[in-house]
């Protein structure tokens, strides 16, 4: 049997668009012989649709696009994904399905049974678990279909009571297939490789695995679809971060025609979260995934261009190069906004990174407009002592100055937070907070710095001087990050035990940290919570992002 894998880029909503390339795909497929083609969980609308699943007229669209596809499908069998309605009265009123397409028709569904309700997950919200399990028969051979989550529950502390292969392996199947939009970040492709391989080596069969590619709006897809033997060998994995549709072929003794490209013994260990922050793992894919979800946000909204507000800081300096690398540098615009508190240096190096770049860049000094406005609040100021007050103001006269460029010519302002300043509340709500997309939201700091290092690899890019310098917000005279929050590397670090580990303050202190510095952090994170729930989308790189996938109080006690 031959198989095609169809990894692919979806565009929620865009049934149109999500059709076309779908049946593209199935017509490449059937031209080169192919038997079956499987493609990705939800392809139809994209995913996540989340509350686009309320909507009975878009499920409808859904489902009047999965006729369309069966009609594709007559000498070649199709695997495709797309809600469909439960028709029992108990329970949600829809199914994450596979559909199994043949002859022109619907041939079966089979619907998700483990519904991820956590992090970034909501399917729960919308979906009724499955509650049979039946095989699929085509072509002399038993197909075992699952949805993504159905194949991830495999550890000793398991978060379903069921799992659908232990139902469905009593019926004796040939194959598992797993229909997946399973998202990115650094650590995924490892439990990825490892979830499956305890899959296979559990049930005694071989899997195809085809994961979704691209980005959506926070969440990245980075593909990696990938076929493995009964033996635990990876014999096939496709690109990661572009579309692609690869063949394999089944024999008729469960082997495939295809030469071992990472034996079992190789083939990792899913593992958890690392015990420490590491600022160099993965930097090369989150250089990657950054770039997807910048190119997607813009090609999937309809924007080509860009602003960046530049700083001559090693945030901005990154953000620029990116939204360079992703956009074009003729589609990026720097502002510089220097005040009567930015150094000279600041200015010449956000002009050389721009020279470097080849983008364009326009010089807007803020020192008159900020004096305009202590003009005008100086009978309420009156006697007071310079503070945080002017500090912010000038980092919201930039926000509206870049704003107001945003508006004019319909560009989007990329955002320059890193996940350390949003983590303590370091950052001006209506100022440098704002943007349409926070690009380094889930980096710290000192992955910021890995990844400006990375930037450089061939070359210099951004200047030497942006990177080697101290941090400063430069809102006051000798302004330094420091005088605010501690040294980087003593901060990101307990951060990362805070918010990826989840691990409390007595695990933290007991690790060697002071205990003073601990209790500061984590109740700057804490009260700072109602800053980050004003916050843009974040492109999510890490097992656990600020964003929908980190959802606490505003107006809570713990920690603060």
């Amino acid at each position: 049997m031959k198989i095609y894998l169809a990894q692919q880029n979806y565009h929620i909503g865009n049934f149109e668009a999500n059709t076309g390339k779908i049946i593209s795909a199935i017509n490449e497929a059937r031209h080169q012989g192919g038997d079956l083609i499987i493609f990705p969980e939800l392809a139809v609308c994209g995913y996540p649709p989340r509350d686009f699943l309320e909507f009975n007229d878009f499920v409808q669209q859904c489902l009047e696009c999965v006729g369309i596809i069966a009609r594709e499908a007559n000498d070649i069998a199709v695997l495709v994904g797309a809600p469909s309605f439960n028709p029992v009265p108990e329970g949600k009123d829809l199914f994450n399905s596979a559909y199994f397409l043949h002859e022109g028709k619907v041939q079966a569904v089979v619907n998700k049974t483990l519904l991820p309700n956590y992090d970034i997950f909501d399917e729960y919200r919308y979906f009724e678990p499955a509650n049979e399990w039946n095989i699929i028969h085509y072509k002399g051979k038993k197909l075992a279909v699952t949805i993504c989550e159905d194949i991830w529950d495999m550890s000793e502390n398991p978060l379903y009571r069921v799992r659908p292969m232990d139902q469905l392996i009593a019926q004796q199947p040939d194959l598992m297939i797993n229909l997946s939009a399973s998202p990115f970040d650094y650590l995924h492709a490892e439990g990825r490789k490892s979830t499956v391989k305890q899959n296979v080596m559990k049930y005694g069969l071989p899997m195809v695995y085809c994961n979704a590619v691209g980005s959506q709006t926070e969440i990245v897809f980075d593909g990696g679809s990938l076929v493995m033997s009964a033996q635990g060998d990876l014999v096939a994995e496709l690109p990661y971060f572009s579309e692609a549709l690869q063949s394999v072929t089944l024999l008729e003794d469960g082997s495939f025609d295809a030469a071992i490209i990472q034996p079992a013994e190789n083939v990792p260990i899913r593992e958890s979260i690392p015990e420490t922050l590491d600022a160099e793992r993965g930097i090369d894919v989150i250089h990657t995934a950054l770039l997807s979800g910048i190119r997607d946000y813009f090609g999937k909204m309809g924007f080509s261009k860009a602003i960046v507000a530049s700083s001559g800081g090693i945030d901005s300096a990154v953000v620029l190069a990116l939204a360079c690398a992703a956009l074009g540098a003729e589609n990026v615009k720097a502002v510089l906004l220097p005040s009567q508190f930015s150094t000279g240096h600041s200015v010449s190096d956000a002009e050389h990174l721009s020279k470097n770049l080849g983008n364009p860049y326009t010089i807007i000094p803020i020192k008159g407009v900020f004096e305009s406005y202590e003009a005008a609040l100086k009978q309420e100021f009156d006697g007071l002592p310079f503070n945080v007050a002017e500090e912010n103001l000038q980092s919201r006269i930039r926000g509206a100055m870049v704003m107001a460029l945003s508006n004019k010519f319909g560009s989007i302002l990329l955002n320059t937070s890193n996940k350390s300043e949003l983590s303590t509340g370091y950052g001006t709500l209506y100022g440098d907070m704002a943007g349409g997309l926070g690009i380094l939201g889930d980096l710290y700091k000192v992955q910021v710095y890995a990844l400006a290092r990375y930037i450089n690899r061939n070359g210099e890019i951004i200047p030497g001087n942006i990177i080697t310098k101290a941090p400063s917000a430069e809102l006051r005279p000798e302004q330094k990050d420091s005088d605010s929050l501690p040294e980087y590397d003593v901060l990101d670090p307990i951060l990362y035990q805070y918010i990826e580990r989840r691990r409390g303050p007595k695990e933290i202190i007991a690790a060697g940290n002071d205990p003073a510095l601990v209790s500061r952090i984590l109740k700057l994170v804490n009260t700072n919570e109602y800053k980050r729930n004003q916050f843009c989308p974040i492109i999510r790189v890490s097992p656990k992002a600020f964003g929908i996938g980190r959802r606490v109080p505003i107006v809570g006690k713990y920690l603060s």
